[in-house]
């Protein structure tokens, strides 16, 4: 049984997987020890591995590897796959486990990886198991926010529902512009990655995944849990090592 954990900008999931199957999945606001304690208590995991790009208490992270043996993901850390990216100390660690846990999942395949949430961010890796790089562009609720902010009157939103294209109201023409407009620069993306990958698979993960379902002029594959996928993939690599 490994413990996953996956420290983001926002939350913090929390899976135990046993032989590649997730047997237990949970997202938090905030990690703490109490959280740690239980998941260790419920399910005495032999390992652990966790992913910080957020912030969190040092104190819990001492606690968790003082109670199981724990991989601390890192530049440095050992993976399954190709790094050709040419500065991977600024590469987030939750993109890199995305690919990895791709490449898991299909193996062999040109893969287009599409993590939307407070960023949206595009990674390749290829059939031979290289990851080759990518895009990062504003998110959904990013752009809502630009908008607001840097305006004098323009409202806070937050809506997913509505994308009609020609607005009738202030709240609909916001609407239009950012929904519209990212599942176009999505569209435009995945397209021009075919132009060198034609037969390349699309897989999308992250909060707002589910949004771009039947959205899209393109066919994508929606895995929730792709980061904890690749991350349970990467301490398991490094166990066989």
């Amino acid at each position: 049984m490994n413990l996953v954990i996956d420290i983001g900008n926002s939350f913090t999931k929390i899976a135990l997987i046993n032989n590649d199957n997730i047997i237990s999945s949970e997202s938090y606001e905030e990690l703490t020890l109490e959280i740690i304690e239980i998941a260790i208590a419920s399910y005495q995991p032999k390992r652990a591995i966790i992913s910080n790009v957020g912030k969190v208490d040092e104190n819990l992270i001492t606690h968790l590897k003082n109670s199981v043996p724990t991989t601390i993901f890192s530049h440095t850390t050992k993976i399954p796959i190709t790094n050709n990216y040419t500065t991977p100390l600024t590469l987030g660690l939750d993109r890199l486990a995305a690919v990895i846990g791709a490449n898991f999942l299909y193996p062999s395949t040109d893969l287009l990886v599409i993590d939307s949430g407070t960023a949206i961010t595009y990674d390749i890796i290829n059939n031979k198991g290289v990851y080759l790089g990518g895009a990062i562009s504003p998110g959904i609720l990013l752009r809502y926010k630009t908008l607001h902010q840097n305006t004098a009157n323009l409202p806070l939103l937050n809506s997913l529902n509505n994308n009609r294209l020609v607005g009738k109201s202030t709240v609909e023409c916001i609407e239009s512009g950012v929904l519209n407009g990212i599942t176009g620069e999505v569209d435009c993306f995945i397209n021009r990655i075919k132009e060198e990958f034609p037969s390349v698979k699309v897989v999308f993960t992250g909060g707002d995944a589910n949004f771009f379902v039947n959205k899209l002029k393109n066919s994508i594959f929606v895995v929730p849990n792709l980061v904890l996928i690749g991350l349970n993939r990467i301490l398991d690599f490094n166990a066989k090592l």
